[in-house]
Order: structure tokens, then sequence, then C-alpha cells
């Protein structure tokens, strides 16, 4: 699955890693039940709902989407520890090389496996890679029934605010 990314994004969003419709159309969170394009709207990244089919338009809005995993799956939970640990040192090294200013992995349980912190919670994290900031969002995925389009849409803009706050000026 290509990455959709630039040098110098203000957020790279992380999944956790493709899933079998997201690999089979090329299109990140291409689930139909998958709620992150209404929630990137929700919480002012972008001025318009975008279909996963124009994810090619993110970088112009200063956002880009990678995975933690490369390797497509039906369900996260069919992923390995080593998977995760691997996917983490990828990302890192990918992160080190891009230099956005934040990263937002949006699946606290992933951020935890990857990055092995296993207390992190949702929101603005301690740890930098390099120059950028790390946040963990909630899995837009339909099967997180804990989160709401609302309230996720309310941790996304947070997470924007922020963003703009640091310099990276609004979408």
């Amino acid at each position: 699955m290509p990455d959709v990314v630039a040098d110098g994004l203000r957020v790279l969003f992380c999944g956790i890693n493709p899933g079998l419709m997201t690999a089979a159309t090329g299109h990140h969170f291409a689930r139909p039940g998958n709620r992150f394009w209404p929630v990137l709207h929700l919480s002012g990244f972008t001025p318009r709902l975008l279909k996963p089919s124009e994810q090619g338009e993110l970088p112009s809005y200063g956002l880009g989407i990678t995975n933690v995993v490369a390797r497509a799956s039906a369900r996260a939970d069919e992923l390995t520890a080593e998977e995760y640990r691997e996917g983490g040192r990828l990302l890192a090294a990918k992160v080190e090389r891009l230099r956005p200013r934040w990263l937002a992995v949006v699946g606290v349980t992933a951020y935890r496996a990857a990055f092995d912190d296993r207390k992190a919670k949702v929101g603005s994290q301690e740890r930098t890679i390099g120059s950028s900031r790390v946040w963990v969002l909630p899995n837009p995925s339909g099967l997180n029934a804990h989160w709401t389009a609302a309230s996720m849409a309310e941790e996304f803009a947070r997470l924007r605010e922020a963003a703009e706050a640091d310099g990276g000026g609004p979408s």
C-alpha cells in the first residue's frame, strides 16, 4: 500500500495496517464503515469530506498517511507482536526522514505495541521522533465502539489545534 507523504507535513497520520478493502482499492481507510475521512473533515483538517479515492489531495493540506505495519489483514488483531515492533522501527525511520511536525498514530493499542509504551493514552505523548511530536488518536474503525464519530472528531480537533499553535497554520 503506497504511502501518501511529502517532506515537512503538518501531520502524518499513521494507520495500524491496511485492511483488505484498502489493499484491494489502493486507498487508505477505504472500508465504508471506517470513520477516518468523516472525522478528518468534522475536526477541521479538511474543508470538505474527502473520499478515500481523493487521498492524493492530503499533502495540499499538509497531511499524509502511512501505516505501522504494511501487511494487509481483515483485522488488526491478526498482526504479531514482532510485526508491530518492526513496524515501529520502520515508522520511526520514515518519520526521521520526512520530518512531519506531528506523527498521529490512529489506535492506542497499535502505538503501545509498536513503541513498547504500555501506558500510553490517547492524546499528546512525551515521546518525540527526531523533531516530530507524537499524538495518539482513537482508531476510526467501525469496530471501535468506544468512540463515536463526534468524540473522535473532538480528539482529532485537539491535534489540529496543537498543530496550528506550533506554527502549522490552518487547514
